[in-house]
């Protein structure tokens, strides 16, 4: 695919990119190799292939979806200034 100087420009506009008009013969060369490349890459064959997310066949290790509390409250509640019944206690900042 052979892009023009006025596409360029176009794509440029809407990109908000300011491209001098001299540099637009040059980048229209550039993005019409890039186009040219991805049009090649359409051609492969893909049939049977399954769609990946990296090309490193790793999984994540799972863990067991419990819901805790953690059993540690009195752990917690000791670095707390102050605690009551369990509770953190904090001062009253409304009236």
């Amino acid at each position: 695919m052979s892009l023009d100087k006025g596409t360029v420009r176009a794509i440029a506009e809407l990109a908000r990119i300011d491209v001098p008009e001299d540099e637009l013969d040059h980048l229209a060369g550039e993005l019409s190799g890039i186009l040219t490349f991805v049009e090649h890459l359409s051609e492969v064959n893909t049939d049977g292939i399954a769609p990946m997310n990296s090309v490193a066949d790793l999984g994540l290790p799972m863990r067991a979806d419990i819901v805790t509390d953690g059993n540690q409250a009195e752990a917690v509640l000791a670095n707390a200034p102050d605690a009551m019944d369990g509770f953190f206690t904090v001062p009253k900042v409304v009236e």
